[in-house]
């Protein structure tokens, strides 16, 4: 009985195995190529620079990397955009996520409860409804075009405390009695929060930052809504979609390639390192509501 049991657990293991092999195969063949075309030759002479209809290149080169920090485009610029609007997000959102969901966790008050389905629903409507509004508001202040940087960053952080819901349910799981101890013993809410609550918080944190910090990096459409027409203050995925859409894409495909490359290393490194506080955020904040 026990050796007809390890056999089929044995079994149906390889057979996991075997699926999740196929997966990971398809879903990095994409990258895979990506990475091979970025080293492909961008010279003429020695190989075609466009699209091409095989995926080794037949001449490896750094051609599309030495174009990218050669000066000829302003792609370091478009980097650096996107680091600031994504650091600043993720600091300052992270920061009022934590302390928005504390309270709602912690306090009770009149009004907590509609104020959280409020959030709830008011969440369900796309962003894309307040675009035009958003627009217009951040021109009067002079955040669109030149001043793109600070606006995406504003409009990013104001409605940061509508993510609590994650946050919140990981304050939940932390024992109240804890809270409760050291209020008896004088310590303000403030310094519970500070000294108690955020060190044995450090998945949900950084599960908020890496959240945070991923929504500017990849964001397209509003980007280039609010820096429409100033090159100077895109993003590398506004900068890139323009790039190809104003030269010709053919000749530009593989510095392309090189230049998503650059985009996907630092997000690559951050899951890398803290994968495990990351799962661990999440599934702590899904154990309550």
């Amino acid at each position: 009985m026990n050796t007809s049991y390890k056999k089929k657990r044995a079994a149906g293991n390889a057979v996991a195995y075997i699926a999740l092999v196929i997966i990971s195969i398809i879903w990095l063949f994409p990258f895979i190529g990506l990475v091979l075309q970025s080293f492909r030759s961008y010279d003429p002479a020695v190989e075609y620079g466009g699209m091409v209809d095989y995926l080794v290149p037949k001449h490896f080169s750094l051609d599309n990397y030495r174009f990218l920090f050669s000066g000829q485009t302003n792609f370091l610029r478009w980097y650096l955009n996107t680091i600031i609007i994504a650091v600043f997000v993720a600091i300052f959102q992270t920061i009022i996520i934590l302390c928005v969901s504390y309270a709602l966790s912690r306090m009770r008050f009149t009004g907590r409860t509609f104020l959280m389905r409020f959030w709830l629903i008011l969440g369900m409507f796309p962003g894309f409804l307040t675009m035009i509004c958003l627009y217009f508001l951040l021109k009067q202040f002079g955040l669109t075009q030149a001043g793109a940087v600070p606006g995406l960053i504003l409009v990013s952080v104001a409605s940061s405390g509508m993510g609590y819901y994650v946050c919140k349910g990981y304050f939940d799981t932390i024992p109240k009695a804890l809270d409760e101890a050291a209020r008896i013993d004088g310590a303000t809410r403030a310094r519970v929060f500070f000294t108690m609550t955020i060190p044995m918080s450090k998945p949900i944190i950084i599960y908020t930052a890496l959240v945070a910090f991923m929504a500017p990096w990849c964001d397209y459409v509003f980007a280039s809504y609010v820096a429409f027409g100033h090159d100077e203050s895109y993003n590398v995925a506004v900068a890139m979609t323009r790039w190809v859409w104003t030269n010709d894409y053919q000749g530009y495909f593989t510095r392309f390639c090189a230049g998503g490359i650059l985009v996907a290393i630092p997000v690559t490194i951050l899951f890398m390192c803290l994968q495990k506080y990351y799962v661990e955020g999440v599934t702590g904040g899904a154990v309550k509501g």
